[in-house]
């Protein structure tokens, strides 16, 4: 017998107030060095603690959700992420941050493993990857809008956050719950598939991520210092970039598996080494805008693929959530190097390396998406899984 139809944008709801703190970093990690007096490298290792407690946060769940169940843990997430960022948010006193922001964090990883496992269990997990890349950045455009406008201090960031997580709440209503024993018990062996290409992937989806976090991580200062713009200017590019992010990911959805994965993975790959290297030598409004926007319209592109990728692995989702473990432990390691690289070498040096970083893990990321199938098989058992139009664009999951 089947249930009834389970729609398929809470799931990108959850993956949005998941994803969100990444594309946050650059406000976080500046607001906490002006606004408690923190220097970069110091705010930038707040901020790599809050993503690599997100990191582990998927690491812990990769294998669990089917488990426990998505509405169980994407609420459990959510509440993480609201009373963390929320305390972070409401003090001054950095230890007091620094556990928000790690509460938080784990918060944020539960809920990006939750959606992301369920996104890849779905017939078409590229496309519901793509509502979810083009929801985060619209959301983190708008918030790069508004919170300068907002006054100082680190908190409004971390509020942003925490208000994101309360506002997704309500949603975990329409996802399901843990499987029962007697489904449970049909399913598959749980062991883990194709181990050798999920663990190459991993790695690359790591340092291809870590490379542009880095950059990503010390862009607002780079902006402010070297192009020598303001905070509102700043902000200004990076809404306009994540704009153009929404270009990028929506033409990755219509152009969908016309070209295969390993074109838009490998070149896009490519181009963001060079977005890389322009936006880190900047030095005036047109070379940073320019740097950032065109990444920006590359990067989601490419991500999309990835988790794509990553989904074909295992229709049970657990690759998904590795791989994007081990991209969130890029993130999370991003504005830590950056920094470093910064200070030892400058911006442009530090774009240089991070460039050859990039067109480096091209390679076998390339090669991977070259031998996957585009079609991911549906999970056995006895209820299989199909997504339907459910009118007006919102698509809806048969269980």
């Amino acid at each position: 017998m089947s249930a009834r139809p389970r729609a398929a944008w809470p799931l990108v709801a959850v993956f949005t107030a998941g994803y969100l703190a990444a594309y946050l970093l650059p406000t976080v990690v500046g607001r906490l060095s002006s606004g408690l007096g923190l220097s970069p490298t110091q705010a930038g290792l707040i901020g790599s603690t809050l993503l690599l407690s997100s990191a582990a946060a998927g690491f812990t769940l990769a294998a669990r959700v089917e488990r426990y169940g998505e509405r169980r843990l994407a609420r459990l997430g959510l509440l993480l992420a609201l009373g963390g960022y929320g305390a972070a948010a409401l003090t001054s006193l950095l230890p007091l941050v620094v556990a928000g922001a790690v509460v938080g964090g784990f918060g944020s990883g539960t809920a990006t493993a939750v959606a992301a496992s369920g996104m890849a269990a779905r017939r078409d997990p590229h496309r519901l990857t793509t509502f979810g890349l083009l929801s985060v950045s619209a959301t983190a455009g708008a918030l790069y809008l508004t919170i300068p406008h907002f006054g100082g201090g680190h908190g409004v960031p971390f509020a942003a956050l925490a208000g994101v997580a309360g506002s997704v709440w309500p949603v975990t209503t329409h996802l399901p719950g843990p499987a029962p024993v007697h489904v449970a018990e049909r399913l598959p062996s749980p062991r883990l598939p194709r181990r050798r290409s999920g663990s190459i992937l991993a790695a690359a989806m790591l340092c291809w991520s870590l490379a542009q976090n880095a950059l990503w991580g010390v862009s607002g200062r780079i902006g402010l210092t070297q192009a020598g713009l303001t905070e509102v200017t700043v902000g200004a590019v990076f809404a306009v970039a994540l704009g153009a992010g929404l270009l990028g990911v929506t033409g990755a959805g219509a152009l969908g598996a016309r070209l295969g994965r390993a074109v838009p993975i490998g070149v896009g790959t490519v181009v963001i080494a060079g977005c890389v290297v322009l936006s880190a030598s900047a030095r005036g409004l047109a070379s940073f805008a320019c740097g950032e926007i065109l990444w920006n319209v590359f990067y989601p592109v490419v991500l999309s693929y990835l988790l794509a990728l990553a989904a074909s692995l295992d229709p049970r989702g657990r690759w998904a959530v590795l791989a994007g473990s081990a991209s969130s432990l890029g993130v999370a390691c991003g504005p830590l190097v950056g920094s470093v690289l910064s200070s030892q070498a400058g911006y442009g040096g530090m774009g240089a390396v991070l460039g050859l970083v990039l067109l480096v893990v091209a390679a076998p990321l390339t090669t991977l998406a070259r031998h996957r199938p585009l079609a991911t098989a549906p999970i056995p058992g006895p209820t299989p899984q199909t997504l339907h139009p459910a009118g007006g664009g919102e698509f809806s999951l048969s269980v």
